[in-house]
């Protein structure tokens, strides 16, 4: 499923009367279905204002979403959305909180266990479907919160700086396990992110945000063959590109302070 940003621009106010705050400034980008773009940029540059206007949570101030064509005024069931604090109810077992979105949508309980079951052993979590959240590790808790939103089967899903509370190793066993998952459904994949080897390692394509208002100001096909090597000349040069481009907008963003 395609998603099209034309001219999106997002304006809040600051609580100062009369004053106001442009996170996003005239964003234009086309994204193909199944393609994996991850979006790169300085801390505070509106990627994560981005995500949460394509998933209809909040309204541009100007400017239009469209997937396939249709523009998109409210939150809509065909987008899936994965937040870096995982979200997780506690009070629910692992089953429980993948089942969650197809209770919502009155799934009997028996093929909502089924379908919950289906996901806990396709992603290795066999055995803590009836854990609670306590009982989980970070990356477990994490697998849960996607293996919840694919449950759903949405056409486009967004990620919100999923792997970024957690440590390396683990990290990088994450990031080769949504490549597979990615992999083998094929949905379109937002991904923000502030590391640049995941950025790599997982897209094929990178956005770059200027500093706020957020505005596109890079976009780099990434051309190396799968699986990816960490360590390649290729890995590195592409590495070199994007740090340069964070680089040089750290370097405005300090001109533009003093």
């Amino acid at each position: 499923m395609s998603l099209e940003l034309k001219n999106l621009c997002k304006t809040y106010a600051d609580g100062v009367e009369g004053e106001t705050v442009e996170a996003l400034k005239d964003i234009n980008l086309a994204v193909k279905s199944g393609e994996f773009l991850s979006v790169i940029g300085p801390s505070g540059c509106g990627k994560t204002t981005m995500l949460r206007v394509i998933s209809g949570l909040e309204e541009p101030s100007s400017g239009d979403v469209l997937i396939n064509g249709e523009r998109i005024i409210e939150p809509w069931l065909q987008v899936g959305f994965v937040f870096q604090e995982y979200a997780l109810f506690p009070w629910r077992t692992v089953s429980e909180n993948i089942e969650f979105g197809l209770e919502l949508k009155d799934i009997p309980r028996k093929e909502r266990r089924e379908r919950a079951l289906s996901y806990i052993y396709k992603f290795g979590m066999k055995g803590f479907e009836d854990k609670y959240p306590k009982e989980l590790s970070g990356g477990m808790k994490q697998r849960v919160a996607i293996a919840r939103t694919l449950i759903n089967d949405p056409a486009i899903i967004l990620m919100d700086e999923p792997f970024g509370s957690l440590d390396s190793q683990t990290r990088n066993v994450l990031q080769e396990f949504l490549f597979d998952v990615w992999q083998s459904s094929q949905k379109t994949v937002i991904f923000v992110t502030h590391n640049i080897d995941e950025a790599v390692f997982l897209s094929q394509r990178i956005v770059g945000f200027s500093k706020r208002p957020g505005s596109i100001k890079s976009s780099i096909e990434i051309d190396i063959p799968k699986p990816r090597d960490r360590t390649s000349p290729e890995f590195n040069r592409y590495r070199k590109e994007i740090l340069d481009f964070l680089n040089r907008e750290r370097l405005s963003l300090k001109e533009s302070e003093n």
